[in-house]
């Protein structure tokens, strides 16, 4: 619960039409699953966050940062705490030679699409990720062979309590689907990447070729958070699954995707509670007729 003392202070810092109370996240992620958090705050002004982050720190008040929400899960009955959404106003992209500064909440599809017109390759594995450029730093994201350790020249972040620190990428410990910033408490403001120069229309080109890819592999139809599980070592997690004869099997209205078997969609009424069952038999599943564990690349919050 937020206080009316703590409700009064949140206006303090920033304005009071970000803030939602009692806001339903299903609204807020791909998977549209998901429970209430007690309050959302849209930062739509960077300038405000450190103070912000400062008095959410000094009053103990749990919370968590989300971008588009594109790699969350969310439990049914919510988060207790304050969801700081670094929202798509902070979306400014600036061209500096062959260097591309960007804030955090502007989406890596725009950021592709920028790039491609500044004719800067390195970006296109990128174009047909839905999610922010924050998130997909701190999950190191990728795609084709492609991933934003390649690309990033150095992150700012804010600290637990609003202080600015400057990574640059071997400071960033990037691995597969994972940084420093998963082991620390901190936010992405922006990022700056570091591209070549190159061919606009061989860029366009290669950035069309994996947009059919994915539209014709992917259930791109059904509400999701993506690929479900990371990439075990010498194996593909969807080739398991299939192999393990769970094409297509359901727990709710949660589904392991025919098409593509990776994939666990929402398939119109699932909640959130019949997705991470299900996600918890395939592992099993995989497990018991392979030998092989798979590691969700799915970020779960709330009491499960």
């Amino acid at each position: 619960m937020i206080s009316q003392a703590v409700r009064e202070a949140l206006q303090r810092f920033v304005p009071a039409d970000s803030i939602l109370y009692k806001e339903s996240l299903k609204k807020h992620t791909t998977f549209r699953v998901g429970g209430e958090a007690d309050c959302l705050i849209q930062i739509g002004d960077i300038n405000r966050l450190p103070k912000l982050l400062g008095y959410i720190t000094q009053v103990g008040i749990p919370f968590f940062v989300m971008g588009n929400g594109s790699n969350l899960l969310v439990s049914d009955k919510g988060y207790r705490g304050i969801v700081l959404q670094i929202s798509d106003k902070l979306n400014e992209i600036k061209a500096e030679g062959c260097r591309i500064r960007v804030q955090a909440g502007a989406f890596l599809s725009k950021v592709a699409k920028t790039a491609c017109d500044l004719g800067l390759t390195g970006l296109e594995f990128a174009a047909g990720i839905p999610g922010t450029v924050g998130g997909g730093v701190v999950m190191n994201a990728g795609a084709y062979d492609g991933e934003m350790q390649q690309v990033v020249e150095e992150v700012t972040v804010l600290g637990k309590e609003g202080m600015p620190l400057t990574l640059d990428n071997r400071t960033m410990e990037f691995g597969y689907r994972t940084s420093a910033i998963k082991k620390h408490p901190f936010i992405v403001t922006e990022c700056v990447f570091l591209l070549k120069q190159g061919d606009k229309e061989a860029i366009a080109a290669k950035m069309a070729d994996f947009q059919n890819r994915r539209k014709e592999k992917q259930p791109l139809e059904y509400p999701s958070a993506g690929s479900t599980f990371k990439r075990p070592e010498g194996h593909f997690a969807g080739k398991l699954i299939m192999e393990a004869g769970l094409s297509g099997y359901r727990i709710g209205g949660a589904q392991v995707s025919p098409k593509h078997c990776g994939f666990i969609i929402n398939t119109g009424d699932a909640t959130a509670a019949d997705i991470r069952q299900l996600i918890t038999h395939v592992q099993e599943e995989v497990y018991r007729q392979s030998g092989v564990r798979l590691e969700p690349e799915v970020l779960f919050l709330g009491d499960f």
